[in-house]
């Protein structure tokens, strides 16, 4: 199958916040309050809220910058692609890589709202919450229906509130909510225990998603300070597997049958050996752990239930049977330093090498429109929808690699380690909110 002629829906990309996101969706009562963008004298951007600055805007958010420029910045709009955080550039930035739908996690809130969830005052955060989910379903997704797949953010200290947003959004329409990969890890009750019940059962009540983005438990994994950053980088994702194995043997899976989750970010290369492992783990276990999974094997509710995504994962394509066809999605996770823009269609082609066309489409579009229930043909005819379709109502799009004068974490010829890069963070973090 030729790259101009795939359909792609990409089920993880980040929204850099514009810094006008709380300026219709509050209350009056509650703008003086509102979550605002202060430019630092040293030039920099913070978002401040309820007497604490958030930076960085926008992390990790490098596409359209030189490869040596990559890190944890930038650290203000200015040093930004447009099209991470304007809505018209998005939609010309995904057209010129022929991505017909996308998916958006946040930025400031945290992948899962969790600066926001955190403050004190619980009925700030809830109104904030609130606001949020309305600028993001009316304001982004609404500025061009069938282009965007809505997330919503929850009230994560309370799951009785997060069931009632979950009903509140399935109204609006947005069918996929952000969750925590290890509530227990910020303080709450761990995804074994029954006090998340009002929210997984409001997602199986109404068909809604949740999606769980590696690192929204406790955050990148770090494994020493002198360790080249290389080591994060490559098991951050596949990290992700301790939730996974929670969730399988949990008893989320088996009271809600209906529940569906997103695996957002984890790469698909390792579930094959995770499946086979969980049978066996079964098989020799269950008569004394008591797992009782109705006569399926593990891997066959795994199959039921989840849905895993990648990006560039020629293993993951070549294991698909065992992963489950049905069960792979593709994420373009633009802006951020792992993402193949502009080039997603020729990168998926190699791995689509000897692959049928009917596997094709499962895994670049059809298995999405079917977890999310989005329908993205209904705004325009499915010939218009294909990569050389796209492309072709943006071929001015400027893909020029732009020097943003980002600061690397350091200058010596050496591997960067995990101290250099949080060193770079802690300059970041340190500094105090200047109007300038």
């Amino acid at each position: 199958m030729k790259p101009e002629d795939l359909i792609l829906v990409s089920v993880d990309d980040h929204v850099v916040e514009p810094p006008t996101v709380f300026d219709h969706q509050l209350p009056a009562r509650w703008k003086s309050k509102a979550p605002r963008i202060v430019r630092k004298k040293d030039g920099s951007d913070v978002w401040v809220f309820n007497g604490e600055q958030f930076p960085n805007v926008a992390l990790n958010a490098v596409v359209g910058r030189p490869l040596e420029e990559y890190g944890m910045e930038p650290t203000s709009f200015d040093q930004l692609r447009p099209g991470t955080w304007n809505v018209h550039e998005r939609i010309r930035d995904m057209n010129v890589n022929g991505v017909l739908a996308s998916l958006c996690f946040p930025s400031f809130p945290g992948l899962f709202g969790d600066k926001i969830a955190k403050i004190a005052d619980k009925e700030l955060a809830q109104v904030t919450l609130r606001a949020y989910n309305d600028w993001h379903i009316e304001e982004w997704c609404g500025a061009y229906p069938g282009r965007f797949i809505a997330l919503g953010l929850l009230p994560s200290w309370d799951p009785k509130l997060m069931g009632e947003e979950v009903r509140r959004l399935s109204k609006q329409g947005c069918k996929a909510v952000s969750f925590t990969e290890s509530p227990e890890s910020h303080g709450w009750a761990s995804l074994h225990s029954d006090y998340w019940d009002p929210f997984w059962k409001a997602c199986a009540d109404e068909g809604t998603v949740i999606c769980i983005h590696i690192g929204s438990g406790s955050g990148m994994k770090f494994s020493a300070m002198d360790a080249p950053v290389d080591t994060m980088i490559t098991i951050q994702p596949i990290a992700c597997v301790d939730c996974a194995a929670n969730l399988l043997w949990s008893r989320v899976l088996k009271q809600f049958p209906t529940i569906r989750i997103a695996m957002s970010e984890g790469g698909i290369g390792w579930i094959p050996y995770f499946l086979e492992r969980a049978d066996y783990v079964h098989g020799r276990h269950h008569v004394w752990t008591h797992q009782d999974f109705g006569g399926k094997k593990p891997s066959d509710v795994w199959r039921e239930h989840m849905i895993a995504c990648f990006i560039d994962d020629p293993v993951g394509i070549r294991n698909r049977e065992a992963i489950g066809i049905d069960t792979i999605t593709w994420e373009c996770d633009y802006p951020h330093s792992d993402t193949t823009w502009p080039k997603s269609p020729e990168a998926l082609s190699r791995c689509f090498d000897g692959v049928p066309e009917t596997h094709i489409n499962k895994i670049t579009h059809e298995n999405a429109l079917r977890f999310f229930g989005f329908d993205a043909f209904k705004h325009r005819p499915k010939p218009k929808c294909t990569v050389a379709a796209l492309r072709a109502e943006s071929p001015d799009v400027d893909l020029s690699v732009k020097s943003q004068g980002g600061k690397p974490p350091t200058s010596e010829r050496r591997p960067v380690t995990t101290a250099d890069i949080l060193q770079q963070l802690a300059t970041v973090y340190s500094s105090v909110p200047e109007e300038g």
